[in-house]
């Protein structure tokens, strides 16, 4: 129990320290990643496209078109990881594969859902 107490006891002051050095800086701000799948449906199934976008900072970097079949650079930076990503042909596989295990798995998941809402 007097361990518990000594740990609180430093804790405090550390978390009001922290505080007060924080409340006057100003930060410098937040980075976000994010990635972005997309199914495009033209006609049903018979004709599918699948994108996976990559951005940092709002910033499209590299993406992945099924149409195109491999990934491409939006930026310096993203031309240097397609390079990298487009030279493993297992990666390249499951990614082209994607049309199939992603769009069109879930097209016929939802699309009673969806049909029967019209």
């Amino acid at each position: 129990m007097e361990r518990v107490a000594a740990a609180g006891a430093m804790l405090v002051p550390l978390v009001v320290l922290g505080a007060s050095l924080a409340a006057g800086a100003e930060l410098s701000g937040v980075f976000q990643e994010m990635v972005k799948s997309e199914c495009h449906f033209i006609n049903g199934t018979n004709r599918v496209k699948f994108v996976k976008r990559f951005i940092y900072n709002r910033e499209q970097y590299v993406h992945f078109d099924s149409d195109v079949g491999h990934f491409v650079g939006d930026s310096p930076y993203g031309e240097k990881v397609a390079r990298y990503w487009n030279s493993d042909p297992e990666w390249m596989e499951y990614r082209r594969d994607a049309v199939d295990r992603h769009c069109r798995h879930n097209y016929e998941l939802s699309s009673p859902f969806f049909v029967g809402r019209r």
